[in-house]
Formats: structure tokens, C-alpha cells, sequence
């Protein structure tokens, strides 16, 4: 039975992006990583940010497809570090509202537990106040489904957000610039199915859905492409300025060395 996740601090980072990204619907996408000791603990170490089929403000669904998809990038990530990384579960959204799983997130949860005992739910609920403070937060909980008779109650999985090692760094991060692309493509695509049921020689409508679809591109921009460019930039910053810090901690102990050796061969 599982017990524990630890969920990797560069997986933590692109959901909680992810969620962030809208206010009216959830979003979801699945995570790859390793079981260990047995199916008692559950190491998260990439994901697979995944394009909604349909935008829903109390639910999302996974098509067999996207499962396939995010299968073979497990089995291509599994062949380059080397280990034996796999679809371990997913996660998804719930802004404005609890962060508790709902009774379709249980029955969806307790389906694909079914295929694997180990495989967990991820749920990151955002925009949230803080009574006290007034200030936004981000809850997550993780958990796993157990079956009642004919309904599902939620089971809570201890989860501890951890820097693991490097060796899929730059495969997460390239997931994270990812994300502003993904969301411009589920406008496109909605646009165009606008577009497709409209009459041809509707103008007014024609001019609305294009209106929508830019406002949303902005919202993109405004809210993920430039906060995620700003931070990148400073991160940029704060590691050349490391940089040169070890650079000159590195000459300090290599004249350290030389001076010792000098005075041992005297």
C-alpha cells in the first residue's frame, strides 16, 4: 500500500504554474517518476502538461490518447537517465474552491488505481484568501481512492516536496516554457471550432470569437509568457552572480593549494 510521495521541487513548480494559468476552469496533466520499496513510496520527477479536450469549471478527463502519449514519454525519459520511470499519476486543479477531491476526482482516481495500486492524485487549489492575512495561497493534497460499497472515500498520502537530482532538470524546465504554448493551442483550437459552427456570412459573431480568442492570447502574456521571462531573467542574474562567487572561492583554494604544496616541498 502506498504511504509516501516525494514530489520533486521543479514538478511542484510547473503545476502550480500550470494552475495558475486560469481562474474558471480546471486544468490537469499526468506525472512521471519511480516506484520504490515495494509500492510503499512514489518518487515525482517529470509531468505531462496536457491540453484540455474540453474547458470545464468542475471537471477534467483524460483521454486513453493523452495516457498513451505521456506512457511513451515516460518510456523515452526511462531510456535516457536510465531508470525506470513510468506514469505514476496526475494531477489537476481547483480554483476558488477546496482542495479536497471530489466525488468524480475519487471515481476517476479509483479507475486508474485499478490499473496500478501506486498511481496518486495531485490536487493544487488556487486562488485562495487566507482569512487571516488576506493574502493569496496554493493548497495541495495528495491522495488515493477507497472503494465503500458503491462510492469511493478519499485516503490522504503523506507528500514531501523535495530537490531531487539534476538529471531531468532541463527536461523540466523545458516543460515549464512550454506551458504558454500549450494554453495559446487550446484557444486556437477553440476558436476555430467557434469559427467552424458559425454561419458564413455571420460578421458579428466572426468578430466575437476573434475578439475572445485575443483577449485570451493576452491574458497569456500578461499573466505566464512575461511573469515566467521576469523570473527566468532574474534566475539568470542570481546564477551569474553565483557563478562568479565560486569562480572566486575556486582561485582562493587553488592558490591555498599551491602555497601548502610550496611549503611542503621546502
Amino acid at each position: 500500500m502506498l504511504n509516501k510521495v516525494l514530489l520533486s521541487t521543479d514538478v511542484a513548480l510547473v503545476c502550480v504554474q500550470h494552475a495558475l494559468s486560469t481562474e474558471k476552469e480546471e486544468i490537469m496533466g499526468l506525472l512521471i517518476g519511480e516506484v520504490h520499496n515495494n509500492g510503499r513510496l512514489v518518487s515525482i520527477e517529470s509531468s505531462v502538461i496536457l491540453r484540455r479536450l474540453d474547458k470545464k469549471p468542475d471537471r477534467v478527463e483524460i483521454s486513453e490518447e493523452q495516457l498513451v502519449q505521456a506512457t511513451l514519454r515516460a518510456e523515452e525519459l526511462a531510456a535516457e537517465v536510465g531508470r525506470p520511470l513510468r506514469v505514476v499519476g496526475w494531477y489537476h486543479s481547483h480554483p476558488h474552491i477546496t482542495v479536497w477531491p471530489s466525488h468524480v476526482d475519487l471515481a476517476t482516481q479509483s479507475m486508474y488505481q485499478r490499473m496500478d495500486s501506486s498511481f496518486v492524485g495531485i490536487i493544487f487549489a488556487v486562488f485562495l484568501t487566507e482569512q487571516t492575512t488576506k493574502a493569496p495561497s496554493v493548497q495541495i493534497t495528495c491522495f488515493q481512492s477507497m472503494n465503500e460499497g458503491s462510492s469511493q472515500s478519499r485516503r490522504e498520502i503523506e507528500m514531501e516536496i523535495v530537490n531531487q537530482n539534476d538529471s531531468l532538470l532541463m527536461n523540466n524546465f523545458e516543460i515549464l516554457t512550454q506551458l504558454p504554448t500549450i494554453l495559446k493551442e487550446e484557444e486556437d483550437e477553440a476558436y476555430t471550432n467557434e469559427v467552424g459552427h458559425s454561419q458564413i456570412d455571420d460578421i458579428i459573431n466572426k468578430q466575437h470569437n476573434a475578439a475572445v480568442r485575443t483577449i485570451a492570447i493576452g491574458h497569456i502574456v500578461e499573466k505566464m509568457s512575461r511573469p515566467m521571462l521576469e523570473a527566468l531573467v532574474a534566475r539568470n542574474s542570481l546564477n551569474s552572480i553565483r557563478l562568479r562567487a565560486l569562480k572566486r572561492q575556486h582561485q582562493e583554494l587553488m592558490s591555498r593549494m599551491e602555497n601548502m604544496t610550496c611549503n611542503a616541498s621546502k
